[in-house]
């Protein structure tokens, strides 16, 4: 569904300058002179009291006095007089506006009191939408429209740009021209006073000019907002990211090992793999990875052969290639059999296919079309160095005849300068990225293989992995207020264990020793060898002060440990407060290996985990891995994947692996447990005790938010992506008396889609779907059992049939991004018809419609299907059977609720 009225800003029938001018140079002057001259075949109208027209264009005093519908009104005035002119702009009934000026919150806090009277009074018009203020303004070249003060203007192209930075985009736009890279869009969203990225992402998500995003970023202000909508678009299109500021420090000092890890930098890298995005790290990526987006498919994996006819650049790109763990393909022997036909006898015999320096273009036709045909390339490199008998153009011309004919990417490296000049132009004219050398173009290629590896995680089917929760979580919540209310921010290792034990988190049990004497009954009572460690609320590292002695074997040891871990601790730490020392069994695990585990809350993204190596040394070594929760197996196995002692885990040298189920299993529990409680704004596991039976962990602390203690927040609003939405389970009764369950899908169920699907006649299909196909596929399956529970809802109906767990209908429910409209859509396998569980799924998701304050629900359905349009109507829906394409469209308006 689209954005609401953005349309009116990138495809505007009207468009108004307000700040018009005659005076050469300036951003009205400019702007007006990039309407007009750019072929924008709307009207073009101009706002300034001194003038009568401007170059031809007629000019009004005020928005007010133009006599025609505005779609788009155009900012170039001062600041101060904003506010004014967006509430004349919303009275004129203009609802698209792109505000130029600057001098708002970017320049002083007389600035930021402006943009919020602009705020109040775009308040007054529903629906008005803005872009800035303090950009460079927006394009839309396929429109002919360029609403900005920028000097040239794109192509067309498949590429919609959006930059933080104005002066970067006049960058990109001159290396656009030189290069022939065109754009479906090209927007500076200034200071996003209202459109922000996600909104923008969203809108391109359904123009069907834009195959990929190029996004250049500073910060992100609605991080849930914006992996929802980053989600969303890369499941089907890429999107390329440069994160500026990868340096900054956090706001807050970390008070913990997590905290301390965990940097602002880190956290956005981890959010964009979640989301799909590829991030880039240098400006140069940027560009070449746009020029590769714009001209060439995404690779279907990672595996590139290589043609060249130097022995040397082709040893250049396979390192490049193996440096960021690429894929040099393997070459079938029928590649080679065909290969030894077409290529002299000296040739490479393998991959990079060298094809020798007098290779003349149809020696590089041949070599690229025979590997492009074999099934385990997804990709070819071509590469040529100017030799004395070489043609770079005539080659240039042969590959370009051969990547016609292909479906795969094909990149290309014309390695020179002069000579290969007119080879590299012929090369770009006809959409095949050309780059200077040929570690650049791995690096462009390696993007987008990245990208195709982020999908296939968002698109990959978990395994089931039942983690049922035996504890009532009311019951459980009220058990947890208690601990919270105690007033302490910091929780003890003791209660920090508890609710990880809550969660069935395995810990060992500890005891507080206030004497020396306390600490050696308690060593007596949990057996030896021990571990004592200071017990403070004002000490975060305990190593750091001396408080922690381990391996302790009897009581003389112990009390004098006690002794020694209180002196240190009031040496290095005067003030804090010194309550004892914590009392634990000493483990023995030859064959463990020590982990840490935490989370924390980021400003931006909300609560983020963390695993990696852990120890005193994990601060010093970094071997980490960050994830958004909520976690599922795939992801917390991916998390593991990542380190750097993933070897180690597995097994090495003779060495058992751990327990990897097991500890999959706490990472996914450690998830529900931030996700259950916004009250934890960090927490530490250090260390975790991995072993090849179990996992336990052996130190906790826990950080807690007393703002959040004291005002309750919103289920979830902590964590930027929605977890699963157990509130909308519930049990029905069929008419024979089957009790089935109501739940929203989830990915794990896409083999019983697969039966659910299966099981329906053609017929029922057909008036579900209203086409017809052979069979389902896993691609097929992502779109209905992966969603994002923020924009829409699958409620499927399971039942047990002969003891084995069944789907037997689903009902969908589409919201648009703002939640206003959403569409409904209901299949029931065919065996459960006539039951009532039609009317049950249609029930469930109208509820929900309420919940979520949806405002009108529309359900399309073919003719014939006359069940399901007697319960539409039954339900208060206006049936409309006047549609086009043999279908009848069911409407019908809701009371609209808080959510």
């Amino acid at each position: 569904m689209p954005i609401r009225n953005l349309d009116k800003i990138f495809a505007p029938h009207s468009v108004a300058v307000i700040g018009a001018s005659k005076r050469p140079a300036s951003v009205g002057n400019t702007v007006l002179l990039n309407l007009v001259d750019g072929g924008f075949t709307g009207s073009v109208y101009a706002v300034n009291s001194k003038y009568q027209e401007i170059g031809g264009v007629a000019c009004f005093g005020a928005v007010g006095e133009i006599p025609d519908p505005v779609d788009l009104a155009v900012v170039c005035t001062p600041a101060v007089t904003v506010p004014d002119i967006v509430r004349q702009c919303g009275e004129a009934g203009i609802r698209g506006v792109v505000i130029l000026s600057a001098g708002f919150r970017e320049a002083s806090e007389e600035g930021a009191k402006l943009e919020a009277e602009i705020l109040a009074a775009a308040k007054h018009f529903d629906g008005m939408r803005i872009v800035g203020p303090n950009c460079l303004g927006i394009m839309a070249p396929h429109q002919s429209l360029n609403a900005s003060f920028a000097s040239d203007s794109p192509q067309k192209g498949r590429v919609a740009f959006i930059s933080q930075s104005g002066a970067l985009c006049t960058a990109v736009l001159d290396w656009a021209i030189q290069e022939n890279v065109g754009f479906s869009n090209f927007v500076s969203v200034g200071n996003m006073l209202d459109v922000g990225i996600a909104d923008l992402i969203d809108y391109f998500a359904t123009d069907g000019y834009t195959e990929s995003i190029i996004l250049y970023m500073e910060s992100i202000s609605k991080g849930r907002e914006f992996m929802s909508a980053a989600r969303a678009f890369a499941r089907e299109k890429p999107i390329i990211a440069y994160k500026a500021g990868r340096f900054a420090q956090s706001a807050k000092a970390a008070a913990s090992h997590t905290g301390a890890m965990a940097g602002v930098d880190s956290v956005y890298e981890a959010a964009m793999a979640r989301a799909g995005i590829v991030r880039v790290f240098d400006v140069d990526d940027l560009f070449d990875c746009a020029e590769l987006l714009a001209r060439q498919k995404t690779p279907s994996g990672p595996r590139l052969a290589i043609i060249t006819n130097a022995g040397g650049p082709g040893v250049m790109a396979t390192d490049a290639l193996l440096d960021r763990h690429g894929v040099l393909a393997d070459l079938s022997e029928t590649t080679i059999a065909k290969l030894n036909e077409k290529l002299p006898a000296s040739w490479s015999h393998g991959n990079p296919v060298d094809v020798i320096g007098d290779a003349p273009p149809e020696r590089f036709s041949a070599a690229a079309e025979i590997v492009l045909a074999d099934e385990g390339v997804d990709g070819v490199l071509v590469v040529l160095s100017p030799q004395a008998m070489t043609d770079p153009t005539g080659a240039a011309n042969a590959v370009i005849e051969v990547a016609k004919r292909s479906h795969k990417p094909l990149i290309a490296a014309w390695m020179g300068g002069g000579k290969v000049r007119q080879g590299i132009e012929l090369l770009n004219d006809a959409g095949i990225p050309t780059y200077s050398s040929p570690e650049k173009a791995i690096r462009a290629f390696m993007h987008l293989v990245s990208y195709a590896r982020n999908r296939e995680t968002l698109y990959e089917t978990p395994r089931e992995v039942p983690i049922e929760f035996s504890l009532d979580r009311k019951k459980l919540r009220d058990v947890f207020d208690t601990v919270f209310n105690e007033g302490q921010d910091v929780l003890s290792e003791s209660a920090s264990k508890t609710l990880l034990e809550a969660y069935e988190i395995p810990v060992t049990k500890t005891s507080v020793a206030r004497s020396a004497e306390d600490a050696v009954q308690c060593a007596t009572a949990v057996g030896y060898p021990v571990a004592l460690k200071i017990f403070s609320p004002d000490i975060t590292h305990k190593t750091d002060v001396g408080g922690v002695e381990l391996n302790l074997a009897n009581s003389d040891a112990v009390a004098g440990a006690f002794n020694r871990i209180l002196s240190r601790a009031k040496q290095h730490r005067p003030t804090a407060r010194l309550e004892g020392v914590t009392v634990q069994h000493m483990l023995v695990a030859p064959n463990g290996r020590e982990l840490i585990i935490g989370a924390k809350r980021d400003p931006v993204f909300g609560t983020v985990l963390m695993v990696g190596a852990g120890g005193t040394n994990a601060e010093l070594f970094r071997d980490l891995s960050l994830e958004l929760p909520p976690l599922s197996e795939r992801l917390a196995r991916r998390m593991l994947e990542s380190l750097q002692a993933w070897p180690l885990l597995q097994g090495y040298r003779g060495r058992p692996g751990v327990n990897l189920d097991r500890l999959v299993e706490v990472l996914m529990r450690l998830s529900y447990l931030v996700a259950d409680y916004p009250e934890i704004v960090e927490l530490d596991v250090n260390p975790l005790l991995v072993t090849p039976d179990d996992v336990i962990a052996l130190d906790a602390r826990i950080v807690l938010d007393r703002q959040t203690i004291l005002h309750p927040v919103r289920p979830y609003s902590h964590l930027a992506i929605r977890p699963y939405p157990n509130e909308f389970a519930k049990i029905v009764k069929l008419k024979d008396g089957t009790s089935v369950l109501l739940r929203p899908i989830k990915p794990e169920d896409e083999p019983m889609w697969h039966d659910l699907v299966a099981s329906c006649s053609s017929e029922s299909l057909h008036l579900r779907f209203r086409y017809m196909f052979k069979a389902t596929t896993h691609a097929m399956a992502t779109r209905f059992c992966f969603i994002d529970y923020d924009r829409e809802i699958a409620i499927v109906a399971e039942t047990q049939v002969d003891g084995e767990r069944r789907l037997i209908g689903v009902g969908r429910l589409v919201a648009d991004v703002d939640h206003r409209d959403a569409e409904y859509a209901v299949l029931v396998s065919d065996p459960w018809q006539g039951k009532g569980l039609g009317s049950f799924l249609t029930d469930h998701c109208l509820e929900i419609c309420h919940q979520w304050g949806i405002r009108s629900v529309i359900a399309e359905m073919a003719m014939q299907n006359d069940r399901m349009i007697r319960m539409f109507d039954h339900r208060g829906f206006e049936i409309d059977r006047r549609h086009a394409f043999d279908a009848v469209v069911a409407r019908k308006k809701l009371a609209v609720q808080k959510k």
